[in-house]
């Protein structure tokens, strides 16, 4: 139990031929660079370990050489199943030549497999991957024709489809923590994450595999706090002592104490984004954060929100999440995505996608890189370009709102925001709203027919999906549609009613989005004109979310109302309004209580021909009047009056 401390190469040598790898880190975080460098040297140097299979959740790379890019040799890898493979080129280049057997599985899926691997079980059922490329009817995730062997299967229970994962061999494991005893026990306090490690330790040893653990430095035995303890000494074979240059925190930052959670950072430690098509996309998401909700922001362009949301005063109420296991706090981005600093908690990787896959995500912003008129995303594979899936499915899937960000064309797009309006200056080369994905990451027709809420939101436009696809509703001040839109798009959306995106958005300076959001402005939109016995409800650009915002208009309302000695007439501008279809019968509730208790009568009014007919709908069972415009409401009050 005393001799567990060994070099780089000896631990290199205890990786066999055919062995079945599994690796830590996500991204470019916690990957244990020390032994995944020993084990190439060693490979180029002997031609052994060979043949190895490779199993990991999110590919662990900088997109260049480190991470397992090292393991990106003919002969030393010859079947890899992965989540994310955006950052591993060389490995991902294998796969797209047919030079090893790959698939590409979700990267939830994946994580929450090395627990059942643990456990001794055959697989893992999920819904998850249903009606995408994971899907055994759409290729089942293989990412090329020499990868005929299933790793998914279709079956039915209880009268529901579900996929069925299998089980992967593991034997051996290459992980990472900070410090390790002379017993083998190791804590994780220095680093960002604490992602698989302790479920791919058990995993490897209960099949009897080997375990190795990179750490920066040795303790004496059992001189280790119990409860910082990560991976328990019975569970590992073999630590070493890494490099410094190899034990980064991340590929992008050497070591944050406000990353491994020992200090909170000041506020401003992540400056605000310049206004650009970027900032543009990322504010127009802000907008449907959820108060007091719990929400995923993906790779790439939605780590802007997150900024966003920092800038205007959000972050105390909306807890942010990132898939490795942060909650709270602010994310970091690029090569330090996965990290955040002033979190609430750092959890496992797998109960992280456990809370996601079972509805907990209020709403998840994940990028978009292609879609089709059917409402489907690609993200995951271009032609010879492999990204890989990552969490996105499991996340877009289950989320209860899903907001999908990206430029409107791609490749040479020059965009300038001036004038408080979007200025195209040179369009994209490549298309992103096509015909077909080459790719379902994403399944628009399973989440139309499940109802659940997406907006795919851009530089110029924003897209709803519908029952028939994607239905065009916001476009940007100095837009063209035919030009800018239409032109652009492969196939036509559906366009019912079209608006002009918040001027806001395109405008420097805070948006003032926390008070829209926290409506902090409520009571200035309630004012009763007593001489006149008229009350003015202000509903303009309000936005209805939860339950409990339907339940603080009609408390203020009553309030307003309950030292009157006679009824109202009511006038309210429903201007802009939006409300969730789930709530809309409460509303409907909500106003019938008051109208019932207060109203004489009510005259409602709004410049859109789609709100007026969805607020005949709301209001079926009453004499409802509703109007284009604030004067013909107020006309037709008066009106009654004189009779």
């Amino acid at each position: 139990m005393t001799h567990k401390v060994v070099s780089a190469a000896d631990a290199a040598a205890l990786i066999q031929d055919g062995d079945t790898l599994t690796t830590s880190g996500f991204v470019g975080i916690g990957v244990p660079d020390e032994l995944i460098a020993a084990v190439e040297a060693r490979f180029l140097e002997t031609g052994h370990p060979r043949d190895l299979s490779l199993v990991f959740a999110a590919g662990q790379g900088d997109g260049k050489d480190r991470g397992l890019n090292r393991l990106g040799h003919e002969g030393l890898i010859k079947r890899v199943i992965g989540g994310h493979w955006g950052l591993i080129p060389k490995v991902a280049k294998l796969a797209t030549e047919s030079k090893i057997e790959a698939w590409n599985l979700p990267q939830g899926c994946i994580s929450q497999l090395f627990r059942d691997i643990a456990a001794g079980k055959p697989g893992m059922l999920s819904k998850v991957g249903l009606e995408t490329f994971v899907d055994p009817r759409q290729g089942g995730g293989a990412i090329n024709d020499i990868s005929i062997e299933p790793q998914v299967e279709r079956v039915e229970l209880g009268g529901e489809e579900m996929l069925f994962y299998k089980a992967q061999p593991l034997s051996a494991a290459l992980l990472r923590g900070t410090t390790a005893d002379e017993f083998g026990n190791v804590t994780m306090e220095r680093e960002a994450l604490t992602i698989d490690n302790l479920a791919q330790a058990m995993a490897v040893k209960n099949a009897g595999g080997v375990v190795i653990v990179q750490v920066e430095r040795i303790a004496q035995a059992r001189t280790l706090p119990a409860r910082s303890v990560e991976i328990p000494g019975v569970l590992v074979d073999a630590v070493v002592v890494a490099q410094p240059e190899n034990h980064l925190q991340t590929y992008r930052t050497a070591y944050s104490h406000g990353f491994s959670n020992r200090m909170r950072s000041p506020q401003g430690e992540i400056p605000p984004m310049s206004l650009d098509a970027r900032k543009v996309i990322a504010r127009r998401c802000a907008f449907e954060l959820p108060v007091n909700g719990v929400v995923n922001l993906g790779i790439g362009m939605p780590e802007g929100v997150a900024a966003v949301a920092a800038e205007e005063g959000l972050l105390d109420h909306v807890t942010l999440t990132a898939e490795p296991g942060v909650i709270g706090g602010q994310p970091a981005s690029g090569l330090d995505f996965g990290a955040a600093i002033n979190t609430d908690a750092v959890i496992p990787q797998s109960n992280q996608f456990d809370f996601y896959d079972g509805g907990g995500l209020d709403l998840a912003c994940l990028g978009l890189a292609q879609a089709d008129q059917f409402g489907n995303v690609n993200v995951s594979r271009f032609g010879t370009r492999l990204a890989g899936a990552g969490g996105f499915i499991n996340i877009s899937q289950n989320a209860r709102r899903v907001v999908f960000a990206g430029t409107f064309t791609a490749i040479g797009l020059d965009v300038a925001i001036q004038d408080n309006a979007v200025s195209i200056r040179q369009e994209g080369r490549s298309r992103k709203f096509l015909d077909r994905v080459e790719q379902i990451t994403f399944a628009g027709g399973r989440a139309a027919r499940l109802g659940q809420p997406v907006l795919y939101v851009t530089e110029r436009a924003v897209f709803e999906l519908g029952p028939k696809g994607l239905n065009l509703i916001e476009i940007a001040p100095g837009v063209d549609l035919e030009r800018d839109i239409l032109s652009q798009m492969a196939v036509a959306p559906q366009i019912d009613e079209v608006v002009t995106m918040d001027s806001r958005i395109f405008q420097a300076g805070d948006m003032g989005l926390r008070t829209d959001l926290l409506q902090l402005d409520l009571p200035d939109r309630v004012a009763l004109d007593a001489n006149n016995g008229q009350l003015y409800l202000n509903f303009e650009k309000l936005r209805v979310r939860h339950l409990s915002e339907v339940q603080a208009v009609g408390q203020l309302v009553a309030k307003t109302c309950a030292p009157l000695a006679d009824r109202v007439d009511v006038i309210v501008n429903y201007d802009g309004f939006k409300i969730d279809e789930a709530l809309e019968k409460d509303w409907a509730q909500m106003v019938d209580a008051l109208a019932k208790q207060y109203y004489r009568h009510i005259s409602r009014y709004s410049g859109s021909a789609f709100m007026r007919m969805k607020l005949q709908a709301v209001f079926p069972e009453e004499p409802t009047h509703i109007f284009e415009t604030q004067s013909q409401a107020k006309l037709y009050l008066d009106s009654i009056k004189s009779r």
